[in-house]
């Protein structure tokens, strides 16, 4: 009877376990912000996604969820252990908390990184979603760049270990000329981003072509991936053994480095 007791007293005395958190998705917003990017476009880019964030269209998107809110993180990347958390995870479900989260992520912009490894990114931005303490039925990582992977291990293998995980892929290729990287640049890059980057089954890409567009861009790729509606066929996934060569992006490296040396 005394352990009975005791252990009663045990049970009452134990803290009670966090009350789980459910959100209509987790959404990791990786930016590309490799030494391609010229600090005006680096700039573009946070004052972009702070305008998106709050926009009527993206507030309404949280509110229809089913649960009424979402967990953001914002991430900027560039090489392959290069890779730096701007706001971390953070829950909104109205407008002042989405006005919070733009105000931390304009306080100061930093400056650009070296290479552009978007296999990296994904291995990072995977790890992500154990550290957040919430639930949800989608977890998508969100990847803008301006350029193919040209650092790590190769992006199909990432992609590929990110999707067996049940995380979705979107892309947003800046197809832009600005800045130092126009030797790196594809003319095809939101193909590159169909056939190597992106994946699930929502998955879609929004290219860019000029920078005036980038908030547009970002506001709806936000509503998509709030509501977890597809772009269109057009802008979905493909993924062929024998078709787009997902390697372009180290070959482009190697041959520069010949040429150089």
């Amino acid at each position: 009877m005394r352990l009975i007791v005791l252990i009663i007293a045990f049970l009452s005395a134990a803290p009670a376990a966090a009350e789980q958190v459910f959100v209509d998705v987790e959404l990791v917003l990786a930016v590309d912000v490799s030494r391609s990017m010229s600090p005006r476009e680096l700039e573009i880019q946070r004052r972009g996604y702070a305008a998106a964030l709050t926009s009527r269209d993206v507030i309404d998107a949280i509110r229809e969820g089913p649960n009424g809110q979402v967990a953001l993180i914002y991430v900027e990347w560039s090489g392959w252990n290069a890779q730096r958390v701007i706001v971390p995870w953070t829950i909104i479900k109205d407008a002042e908390g989405a006005e919070d989260f733009a105000a931390r992520l304009t306080a100061e912009f930093n400056d650009s990184l070296r290479r552009t490894s978007i296999s990296g990114l994904l291995d990072y931005a995977t790890g992500l979603f154990e550290q957040n303490e919430v639930r949800s039925l989608r977890r998508v990582i969100d990847i803008s760049g301006d350029g193919p992977n040209n650092h790590g291990r190769p992006v199909q293998a990432a992609r590929d270990e990110a999707l067996a995980q049940g995380i979705g892929i979107n892309g947003l290729p800046l197809m832009t000329r600005e800045g130092l990287g126009w030797q790196w640049h594809l003319d095809d890059l939101d193909e590159y981003y169909r056939h190597c980057v992106i994946g699930g089954p929502s998955a879609f890409v929004i290219p860019v072509l000029e920078w005036a567009h980038f908030p547009d861009a970002v506001r709806r790729k936000l509503v998509l991936e709030l509501v977890g509606l597809p772009a269109g066929p057009e802008s979905g996934p493909i993924h062929r053994a024998d078709g787009y060569d997902c390697l372009i992006g180290e070959k482009i490296w190697d041959r520069m480095m010949d040429d150089w040396n």
